[in-house]
């Protein structure tokens, strides 16, 4: 099960590290046509958005492969689960299912991690 949940750490990690690097250095204009949510909020919120994700993906691998603080692993799944649920409101008020479906399988996986480095598969 621990091989599990560092699959799946890391491929949280490495979606969120993308999204998150994509919402703190690009453009709003070039970030609309893909993510057209950005048109509904300012600039700072989208770069704090991408920033927290960044954290987040972080926070998923570097606690555990360096063995320091190790309790930060399931603290930013459970930050990144927030974020999924909050990005499914937002996606609900735009009539968007898509997005909601995609971002309820994000949640799914951060609360699979969070289960399991909270409870039996702690670090």
């Amino acid at each position: 099960m621990n091989v599990f949940l560092w699959i799946l750490q890391a491929v949280l990690a490495a979606l969120f590290a993308a999204a998150g690097i994509t919402k703190t250095t690009r453009p709003r204009e070039k970030l609309i046509p893909q993510l057209p949510w950005v048109s509904d909020v300012s600039t700072p919120v989208v770069r704090l958005i991408g920033t927290a994700e960044l954290a987040g993906a972080l926070g998923l691998i570097l606690p555990g492969a360096f063995d320091i603080a190790a309790v930060l692993t399931p603290l930013a799944a459970t930050g990144l689960a927030v974020i999924m649920v909050l990005a499914m409101g937002v996606h609900a008020r735009r009539k968007e299912p898509q997005a909601i479906g995609f971002n309820a399988i994000l949640l799914i996986v951060a609360a699979v991690i969070m289960w399991g480095r909270f409870g039996p598969h702690a670090f």
